[in-house]
């Protein structure tokens, strides 16, 4: 036990994996007798933090500014010169920041803080340099392992990839490296190769075979790529989550399309319901869904080079198939021979908790 033990949480929050997570971690840690005592969240104005994540959190939670990605007007494609400007132009606001976070840490002193991958705090450790241990974990730093198979050629792509993955965990201890199928850990470059961090309603929630197809969508504009096939094929049910803010709940398109807003509990009960799952090609809901045995079909994001990776890594784990849009059709095709074979996957993950405690103990 490590009873009064602190320990100060920082969440990129513009994903929903790294904010479950970061829930997950919470619970396994004040289990085992540690005291998560704040937790900072960077956030852009383009998205809300989901109400599940208030709920969940029993610390402070304090919002800031981190650096992020520029969207184009259709809320599909990320614009990455527009967005290093954009950041550029904020560093000011980015450093007063990193200062309120100095503060925080001299006033709340912990004994540990753990990065989500949130940039601005490994920025924060390069240029402040605390006396606080750092602990980084998120699926991205399988990126700067040297066995993770990257898609052929996108080299300015990789290695921008690389330089914000390191960054992130700048002065880090420990780089906590979810992976959907074991590595080696490199421990030279501090890079520990843990299981995806699946949170306890994923584990305790038994999968079914229901009639509807499942869609996560990152970016709101996806949307109308959803409704424009489901007007082609109305017979088909889909059950769609999205961050779109004016969507309160949930939006009956009709009897056979709903779009809901972001809601944890009720994401884990349709997802092991389903007969399959699309999404935009994030790490945590690919996971979810090989854990329920459930075929995935993945979309990144329009220039979104992290997922576009993704997507390649979660076909070669036997996730199941990728697209460069959301034409369904690929995948009710693929569903007609699919055989669900996702053993060694829940075998991997079905332990992740003890090994992620055991290095952040060590």
């Amino acid at each position: 036990m490590n009873k009064g033990k602190r320990v100060i949480f920082a969440v990129q929050g513009e994903g929903r994996g790294h904010l479950t997570q970061a829930i997950t971690l919470q619970n396994i840690l004040t289990e085992a007798g540690y005291e998560v005592c704040a937790v900072l969240v960077g956030t852009s104005s383009a998205r809300k933090l989901p109400d599940f994540f208030h709920e969940q959190i029993k610390a402070p939670i304090i919002n800031f500014s981190s650096p992020n990605f520029v969207m184009d007007k259709k809320m599909k494609s990320i614009r990455i010169f527009p967005s290093i400007t954009f950041n550029l132009k904020l560093m000011p606001l980015y450093f007063r920041n990193m200062r309120m976070v100095n503060r925080k840490l001299k006033e709340l002193k912990p004994d540990l803080l753990i990065n989500f991958y949130d940039p601005l705090i490994g920025m924060y450790y390069m240029l402040f340099n605390p006396s606080v241990p750092l602990i980084c974990i998120a699926h991205q730093y399988t990126f700067i392992h040297p066995d993770f198979q990257f898609p052929e050629g996108f080299v300015w792509q990789k290695a921008a990839l690389k330089v914000l993955t390191r960054l992130s965990a700048s002065r880090a201890k420990k780089k906590l490296a979810l992976s959907m199928y074991p590595l080696k850990n490199i421990e030279k470059q501090k890079i520990y190769v843990m299981p995806p961090l699946l949170r306890e309603a994923v584990y305790n929630t038994v999968a079914t075979e229901g009639n509807y197809i499942l869609v996560y969508l990152l970016n709101a504009g996806y949307m109308e790529d959803i409704i424009a096939w489901h007007k082609n094929h109305p017979e088909t049910t889909l059950h769609c989550f999205t961050d779109k803010k004016e969507i309160n709940g949930e939006w009956v398109y009709d009897s056979t399309l709903s779009f809901h807003q972001i809601n944890d509990k009720k994401f884990v009960e349709l997802m092991a319901g389903c007969r399959a799952f699309a999404t935009t090609a994030g790490f945590e809901s690919i996971c979810e869904a090989m854990y329920f045995g459930k075929p995935v079909y993945m979309v990144p994001v329009d220039s979104h080079f992290e997922q576009y990776s993704n997507a390649r890594d979660g076909a070669r784990a036997g996730a199941g198939i990728y697209g460069s849009k959301f034409n369904l059709d690929d995948l009710m095709d693929y569903l007609e021979d699919y055989k669900s074979n996702h053993s060694a996957f829940r075998l991997w993950a079905s332990n992740s908790w003890e090994k992620i405690l055991k290095e952040i103990e060590a």
